[in-house]
């Protein structure tokens, strides 16, 4: 059973694994080609941000090259703001060897703005050219905007999310690619498994058709007390073909008769009569009884059918049963009653609109009469009394 569980977990395993490298492979189509076009594409993060503000630059680019003229115009007019600083320089210089503590600190500032105005003229000079620009540049930024929106708005995503995208994509492919190592290995793990099932089930095989020739041999022994000694007993192991496997292995065991001489043998519910079924399941319990660890056997009407010397019979059987465990016997039959230890008397009465079953335990006296009772019928008499009598005396003895 084990190594059946362990077989269909891995199986198990295996066929989810199948099913869902199916389902992906059917899109491997579809990952590819989306894949491929976000390769090309190749967005980046905040690229968006960065292209709309380069576009909103472009598209006020008059505006704003009229603005950096105008401050240009005015650091480089009739009067360069460099040259006034220098000149302003020159004449404070003047008047250094008067008062250098107070002229040193102005000279400082005065050398700052020149190195600030001539920053200022560098950054002019470059925000012209970014905003003058490539010719063509605002439609190439035009164009950069439209594939990235239309690609994010393809794959219902923002497009600050296409990077993301990206990258799952490339990894459910990779998926893909592996998924065929994993169903390999979960191949090999499946015909392990199976293996190890199939050895465990073959012994077990083996060891039932052992112990099947063993509890024949012993059925056999018991049949013919049983006044079954021209009848024949088999158990028949047949393996199965491999849909009919399952936790208890790869047998089909059924229990065969033969009730009649030259007969060919049959299911035992088939061919035994009612009276015989009973004598052998009694057979069964009798040498079952010896391995089995149940503390008490109960047997519903384990006579029926039968009488005489054959109920006789079946009674001293049960009786060596209970040597050993506790037996509980319905019965009709006073041969097999005798042999009891203890009784009680069950009788079913009408009660009004239903119907009351009594259970009374016997004494001694009690239990006499009854048996009596069973022997004659409605009438006791003497006689059945006294065959009572010599019945209890046999089954104590």
């Amino acid at each position: 059973r084990a190594a059946w569980d362990a077989w269909k977990a891995a199986e198990a395993e295996r066929d989810t694994a199948a099913d869902a490298s199916a389902a992906a492979r059917a899109d491997e189509t579809y990952l590819r080609d989306a894949l491929d076009q976000l390769e090309r594409l190749d967005p980046q993060a905040d690229e968006e941000a960065a292209l709309i503000a380069e576009r909103s630059r472009l598209m006020n680019s008059e505006k704003l090259i009229e603005a950096l003229n105008g401050a240009a115009e005015t650091l480089t007019g009739q009067v360069p703001v460099d040259d006034a600083l220098r000149t302003a320089q020159r004449q404070v210089e003047r008047a250094r060897d008067m008062a250098p503590d107070l002229i040193d600190p102005l000279l400082a500032a005065i050398e700052r703005a020149a190195i600030e105005v001539e920053e200022a003229r560098s950054q002019l000079e470059q925000a012209g050219a970014e905003v003058t620009g490539e010719p063509g540049r605002l439609e190439t930024v035009d164009d950069r905007l439209f594939a990235l929106r239309d690609a994010a708005r393809k794959h219902r995503v923002e497009i600050t999310a296409l990077p993301v995208l990206r990258r799952d994509l490339a990894d459910r492919l990779s998926m893909i690619e592996d998924q065929g190592d994993l169903i390999a290995k979960l191949d090999k793990r499946v015909a392990e498994t199976a293996a190890a099932y199939r050895s465990a089930a073959g012994a077990l095989s083996a060891s039932r058709r052992a112990a099947a020739r063993t509890m024949d041999a012993a059925v056999a022994q018991e049949l013919q007390p049983l006044k079954l000694e021209k009848a024949r007993f088999f158990t028949r192991i047949d393996e199965l073909e491999s849909d009919g496997w399952s936790r208890d292995g790869i047998d089909r065991v059924r229990f065969e008769v033969a009730t009649n001489p030259g007969a060919q043998p049959g299911p035992i519910a088939k061919i035994a009569s009612g009276g015989e079924l009973s004598r052998f399941t009694l057979a069964l319990k009798m040498v079952l009884s010896r391995t089995g660890e149940a503390p008490t056997l109960i047997f519903d009407e384990v006579d029926s059918g039968i009488g005489g010397a054959t109920a006789a019979a079946v009674g001293e059987r049960l009786g060596r049963l209970g040597d050993g465990r506790q037996i509980l016997v319905v019965t009709h039959s006073p041969q097999v009653a005798a042999r009891g230890s203890h009784h009680w008397r069950v009788m079913k009465a009408a009660a009004g609109d239903g119907a009351v079953t009594e259970v009374s335990e016997l004494d001694a006296d009690a239990r006499r009469e009854e048996i009596a009772r069973m022997l004659a019928g409605h009438d006791v008499t003497e006689e059945a009394r006294a065959a009572a009598r010599v019945l209890i005396a046999g089954g104590a003895a």
